[in-house]
């Protein structure tokens, strides 16, 4: 069965967790309203005019862990197309690791955003998750993808190695992708919008693998993971723009992170080096925010875990964008990041590194001119 084949028997997973966010957000704005679970804005980080209900993080897992649990069934149960996909073949450790991954991390966030949890606490648990994922056998070999780019061929008794060396990898990746997309959180819009365009990249990367064949017609967790994501980002994403009635928390924010440090790990497997890239230039923009977000405060002074308004959106809004704009102009960002994703995978292995070079080369210039790492203190001087 071919990547269209594939999409075709699978689209319910994107109708189903859109339907189930797009119902279940009201629901839990209502729930966090009556139990006063809010946010309150303040002079600096906080700009809203009044206190916004939390919980969106809630519906966004509900309708991802629905597309989720759909796909499962379907493998299984549903239609002989959907069986032929899916079916027979699926990973069930793995498939655990993953509902158990974003549970947990979605159920840390909420819990951040009713009890603030200490960064010590965030990062403990983050850690767990992901060495979960590594027992899981997710990202247990991460580091052959690169090792194996230099002709170098690990014999089978130093199997353990590789998980030695690739455990800490998988971890800065799950880590990574978690406080990027947490720290993306911070407009209306924004990160639901960004992470559901990233998203539909991964869908596309995972797709021309199916056409490509190199993953066979059984292995759609890529497939099921991108559409679930997709889908619930985009039915909360009209309770969430601009003026937004509700917003994610740390429980939507962490979680959809958690979801594409998994999807990129995924691609890793495949032990090809253009494609891990490939996903990797996807998921940039979250990346390159939160890079200019910390050399900032490593530049000011300030420490990285104290939130400041140094990301690229708060400067936008600081120079007078609206904050729809702001997100449009993210929006574009994301979709071009997903376009040179796409193209790094069609590449060969050489290309794929020049054009990712390139790209980072372009992004470093584009801040550097607009003048977006100057420090606070700087800007109100100048």
């Amino acid at each position: 069965m071919g990547a269209t084949e594939i999409i075709v028997a699978y689209w319910p997973v994107f109708i189903m967790s859109f339907g189930v966010a797009l119902v279940a957000t009201p629901l839990c704005r209502r729930f966090a309203l009556a139990y006063k679970i809010v946010d309150r804005p303040d002079d600096c980080l906080k700009p809203h005019h009044k206190p916004v209900p939390y919980l969106g993080g809630v519906a966004i897992f509900l309708g991802w862990s629905a597309g989720v649990a759909l796909a499962l069934w379907m493998g299984t149960h549903g239609s002989e197309s959907a069986a032929d996909a899916g079916g027979g073949s699926v990973d069930l450790r793995m498939v655990l690791g993953i509902v158990i991954a974003g549970t947990v991390i979605m159920a840390l966030g909420l819990l951040d955003d009713i009890r603030h949890v200490s960064p010590t606490g965030r990062l403990l648990v983050t850690l767990a998750l992901g060495i979960l994922l590594v027992v899981c056998g997710l990202g247990d070999d991460f580091v052959l993808t690169f090792i194996r780019q230099t002709g170098v061929t690990l014999l089978p008794d130093l199997r353990w190695l590789a998980l030695v060396l690739s455990v800490p990898v998988t971890l800065f990746v799950v880590m990574g992708a978690c406080n990027a997309t947490n720290v993306l959180d911070g407009l209306d819009g924004l990160c639901a919008g960004v992470l559901g365009i990233i998203n539909i990249g991964f869908l596309g990367l995972a797709l021309y693998l199916h056409a490509r064949g190199v993953w066979p017609p059984g292995d759609v967790r890529c497939v099921v993971l991108s559409l679930a994501v997709c889908g619930a980002a985009f039915g909360f994403l009209p309770y969430n723009r601009h003026r937004a009635t509700i917003f994610m928390g740390d429980a939507g924010s962490m979680f959809l992170g958690m979801n594409a440090a998994i999807v990129i790990l995924l691609f890793a497997e495949t032990a090809v080096l253009r494609f891990a890239l490939a996903a990797l230039m996807v998921f940039a923009l979250p990346v390159v925010d939160m890079s200019l977000a910390m050399f900032r405060r490593r530049r000011a002074g300030k420490p990285m875990t104290q939130g400041d308004r140094s990301h690229f959106y708060d400067q936008l809004v600081d120079r007078g964008y609206a904050v729809p704009k702001v997100a449009a102009i993210a929006y574009a960002l994301a979709a071009g990041y997903v376009m040179l994703g796409w193209g790094t995978m069609m590449l060969t292995t050489p290309g794929a590194i020049a054009l990712c070079v390139t790209a980072a080369s372009v992004t470093v210039a584009v801040i550097v001119l607009g003048r977006m790492v100057r420090t606070d203190s700087k800007e109100k001087d100048g």
